[in-house]
């Protein structure tokens, strides 16, 4: 009797052991594919970032008299309306979620707001269309940084990892804000030739701005040659504000080479964000609690 009572005890004890690696199995394979969404949600925020800064920097030159940005307003208008389509899926996903990041309801005011703005951009300075797209810029960048804490922080397992979550979706989109800012106050100075004592004030206080945050950022996993060309791309830009624009001795920059040089900077910091991305994605799952030993998902 008793081998009869060890057999169905080992058996038990079998059967419970199997039972708790398949829920641990099932659990990464359920954690993988959260990481995989959150990401492509912020992706796409990423992207409606890049092109509103773009549209704003236009816009400042357009207004300031530069007649040549008109048909480039109108084609990356387009380009946003287009990217609105891959933000829908992540706007319904998070409306079942008790906390949602972000609502169809709260993407669809946004989209009204943009229209409103496209509709009036004709009509206002090039101050008040900054601070109009600045204004959506920001909704944008909160919905980014609420799906990087609210999503992607808990499936990273180290220090090390969730450093470049907050870099990913909060620290290096807030340095291409204020480099995108600063190109577009730069482009109204360089077009008209000419800094106000308010742009003056403005630039100075974006570029250290920049510089604080790129030292910031350097603080949680800033390392490689992504990171090494970004910094260089930022430091290049302040110093061009610095020695061209703010100086006494007038504007010596024209507004193509200024563009370009902010750009430059601006695209060199979405790519080191793009590169952070990648990276948590191939690893972000490594750290995760449960992980079975050598299994790779089939997602």
């Amino acid at each position: 009797m008793e081998w009869i009572i060890y057999s169905m005890l080992g058996a038990a004890v079998a059967i419970a052991s199997i039972s708790l690696l398949l829920l641990r199995r099932r659990a990464w394979v359920d954690a993988g594919r959260s990481l995989e969404t959150s990401l492509t949600g912020c992706r796409s925020l990423l992207a409606l970032i890049g092109h509103f800064q773009q549209h704003r920097g236009m816009s400042s030159a357009w207004l300031s008299g530069d007649q040549s940005f008109g048909g480039k307003l109108e084609s990356k208008a387009r380009e946003i309306d287009d990217l609105f389509q891959a933000l829908r899926p992540v706007a319904r996903g998070e409306s079942g979620k008790p906390h949602p990041c972000l609502t169809p309801n709260d993407l669809a005011l946004f989209q009204r707001r943009w229209e409103e703005l496209r509709e009036k951009l004709a009509g206002l300075s090039v101050e008040q269309s900054i601070a109009q797209h600045s204004f959506l810029i920001d909704q944008l960048l909160q919905w980014l940084a609420a799906l990087g804490e609210a999503r992607l922080e808990p499936l990273v397992g180290n220090r090390c990892a969730r450093g470049m979550v907050r870099n990913y979706a909060s620290r290096l989109p807030a340095l291409t804000e204020c480099l995108g800012q600063a190109r577009a106050v730069g482009m109204s100075v360089a077009t008209r030739q000419a800094c106000s004592a308010v742009a003056r004030v403005r630039l100075m206080f974006l570029v250290a701005r920049a510089e604080a945050l790129l030292k910031q950022a350097a603080e949680g996993a800033l390392r490689g040659a992504k990171a090494e060309s970004a910094t260089l791309a930022v430091h290049q830009m302040a110093r061009l504000v610095r020695t061209r624009m703010l100086v006494s001795s007038g504007i010596n920059v024209s507004v193509q080479e200024y563009f370009d040089v902010a750009s430059l900077a601006v695209d060199a910091v979405f790519g080191l964000i793009a590169e952070h991305g990648r990276q948590l994605a191939d690893d972000g799952l490594n750290g995760l609690p449960g992980r079975p030993a050598g299994y790779a998902p089939s997602f």
